[in-house]
């Protein structure tokens, strides 16, 4: 197993430098140095003077091709730099932020499993009744809605009409606990019908193999049967589908937390492409492509702990 995983922290390699040559080339295929100099500096026409002034502190004088190594070799070990329109330390403002993006990212994202796994669970045992065919209604319903529908009609009904909680800001200690009950509720509630589909048919599949009918002719009961065989088989294709999750919850949701007004990692990727702040766009593009890499090598890990029959060579 280690050099199978060894040799997929090298394979990463490329993809990360494929996806710093991408971003790098686009950003400034939109906007060139001296647009993006003119934007972050404080006067509305700034000198020519002044402009080259900024290119230069921030390194946007020198060519393409050595701007892209310079960044590439500051992006491979970890020094992100200041943000090119506040100055602030990068690295900083990511930790400030990855706490915000973890707590709501990780009580949607475990919020939501247990109740989608739990739902699944019930369509699978009533298969074919009345039971399965209103959850699978009702997650054609939940699934027909657009994410940013959720976030405003949620917000503006359990916000403003119900009152159930503040519509914005964020708060440390136990005062974060009032402003963390809309976004949960709205980003458990927008993910549950293509999650509560996507396990039942993993669990329905599992129902039709051999050794299910095998059980069922023995006599072993339909409880035991789901629980003890079809639930733990049925658990490959959902690690896939949880572990790569796991950029998510420490990026953040970008509409949720800026609708809401957290300061997590969302947040803060969503005000940089506003300000055209190429260095953070860059560093957060970074930082996603390594822990969705990181994600995927944990998947295939889990593979090879859930089934003895996985070999990682």
């Amino acid at each position: 197993m280690l050099s199978y995983i060894l040799r997929r922290i090298l394979y990463a390699i490329p993809i990360l430098l494929g996806v710093l040559f991408v971003t790098h080339f686009l950003f400034f295929g939109i906007s060139s140095p001296e647009v993006i100099a003119r934007r972050n500096l404080s006067t509305r026409n700034p000198k020519p003077e002044q402009i080259k002034q900024w290119l230069t502190d921030h390194g946007y004088d020198k060519p393409a091709s050595e701007q892209l190594k310079r960044s590439t070799i500051d992006m491979m070990s970890f020094n992100f730099g200041k943000s090119d329109t506040t100055g602030e330390d990068i690295w900083s403002r990511i930790k400030q932020g990855a706490l915000p993006s973890l707590i709501v990212g990780g009580l949607v994202f475990l919020i939501g499993l247990a109740i989608a796994l739990l739902t699944a669970i019930i369509a699978a045992y009533f298969r074919g009744t009345y039971v399965d065919a209103f959850i699978t209604f009702f997650c054609v319903v939940l699934m027909s809605v657009v994410y940013i529908v959720y976030v405003i009609g949620l917000q503006f009904v359990l916000g403003k009409l119900l009152r159930l909680g503040p519509i914005s800001g964020w708060d440390t200690g136990l005062g974060m606990l009032k402003f963390l009950a809309l976004p949960v509720v709205i980003g458990v509630i927008s993910g549950l019908g293509a999650d509560i589909r996507l396990y039942r048919t993993f669990l329905l599949d599992e129902t039709n193999q051999d050794y299910v009918r095998t059980a069922r002719a023995k006599g072993v009961a339909e409880q035991w049967i789901l629980f003890r065989h079809v639930l733990k088989n049925a658990l490959m294709p959902v690690i896939t589908s949880t572990v790569a999750a796991i950029p998510t919850l420490i990026l953040g949701s970008l509409v949720l937390e800026s609708f809401f007004g957290i300061p997590g990692l969302g947040n803060y990727l969503v005000d940089a492409i506003n300000g055209q702040d190429f260095s953070v766009v860059r560093a957060m593009v970074f930082l996603g492509t390594l822990l969705t890499i990181v994600g995927l090598i944990f998947t295939d890990i889990a593979y090879a702990l859930v089934d003895p029959r996985v070999r990682l060579e």
